[in-house]
């Protein structure tokens, strides 16, 4: 199979097809496009998600536990705790561990996490250290499900497509981008890791009446439009101007030869509403930046116009990031 996450047909044909049990705790479990497990927790609801990653430096320990926690935050769950199980090669220090956990209590307290155990162990197998990353939450609103979105509403997208690719790709090859670009620029490309979370846009959208929250990660934009119409089995057209990109993105995309709607967008939110003006307004009153780039439809089509020009999106492939 090719590099990254695995391709939709694949998924069904192979995972989802084998899991057949029907505890009456589940709520809302594995699914095309289901990233976070709603269970039943006492008298109320839980969540629970989780991320890997694979580690190049530690900082890179962020990236998991920031997904993690957007996968939860989107169910419309509040993030409290986080697991971690680390998995070292036989070449590593005991003071990269150190470094490890020292990064992501850091990570975890900054998304209000409190790290709750997990496990740590050492492979022959491995080059370089491979963290999973499992956040619980629980609710303060009702449970919010992507099936909830319906045909004739806006499509509101917060912050920048490829946001997390790039900041990713300027931390990992800052001096291959030096050849062409100067460092402020860089440093502007990997401070963007800062916009990762999507917690703060989440709270203030489940109480904004949005029928349906998808986060933006792996296979970008266009992955994520994708499964937001799959699950919910409706259509949409979204027009590819509309959908906002930082000039820092574009460079680095260009650099490397990699497409930005594709690419790894951690940190951008989907919602759907009857209104996305008024979405648009509400998450701007608290300094998100939000746009509406496109309408659901009642048909199956999934269409992104650019200017004259239109095109069918694809079922979700690998993440650009795969070919770097």
């Amino acid at each position: 199979m090719k590099t990254g996450k695995i391709s939709e047909s694949v998924l069904k044909r192979s995972v989802l097809k084998y899991i057949k049990s029907g505890n009456h705790m589940i709520k809302n479990g594995a699914g095309v496009g289901s990233d976070c497990a709603i269970f039943v927790c006492g008298e109320g609801l839980g969540a629970q998600a989780v991320a890997t990653f694979s580690i190049w430096n530690a900082a890179d320990i962020y990236y998991p536990i920031y997904k993690a926690a957007n996968n939860v935050a989107c169910s419309g769950a509040v993030p409290g705790m986080a697991m971690l199980t680390l998995m070292l090669p036989e070449t590593a220090e005991e003071q990269e561990l150190k470094e490890l956990m020292r990064e992501a209590d850091t990570a975890a307290e900054s998304l209000g996490l409190q790290l709750a155990g997990g496990h740590t162990a050492v492979s022959k197998n491995l080059s370089i250290p491979l963290v999973s990353v499992t956040v619980t939450g629980v609710w303060k609103e009702p449970a919010m499900l992507l099936k909830g979105a319906s045909p004739g509403q806006d499509i509101v997208m917060t912050k920048w497509a490829g946001l997390e690719g790039t900041a990713l790709l300027a931390e990992r090859y800052k001096d291959r981008l030096r050849e062409r670009y100067p460092l402020h620029m860089i440093e502007t490309a990997a401070a963007l890791k800062r916009q990762l979370s999507v917690i703060p846009e989440a709270a203030t959208a489940a109480k904004s009446n949005v029928s349906a929250m998808h986060d933006v990660s792996t296979g970008g934009v266009f992955a994520a439009l994708w499964e937001l119409a799959e699950s919910a089995g409706i259509g949409l057209t979204v027009d590819l101007k509309r959908i906002p990109v930082k000039q820092e993105t574009v460079e680095v995309c260009e650099f490397f030869g990699v497409n930005p709607y594709e690419l790894l967008s951690g940190g951008c939110l989907l919602m759907t509403a009857d209104s996305g003006e008024h979405l648009v307004q509400t998450l701007e009153e608290v300094h998100i930046p939000a746009s509406i780039i496109g309408r659901t439809t009642d048909s199956n089509d999934r269409v992104v116009i650019n200017d004259e020009e239109s095109r069918f999106l694809e079922r979700p492939k690998s993440d650009e990031i795969t070919k770097i």
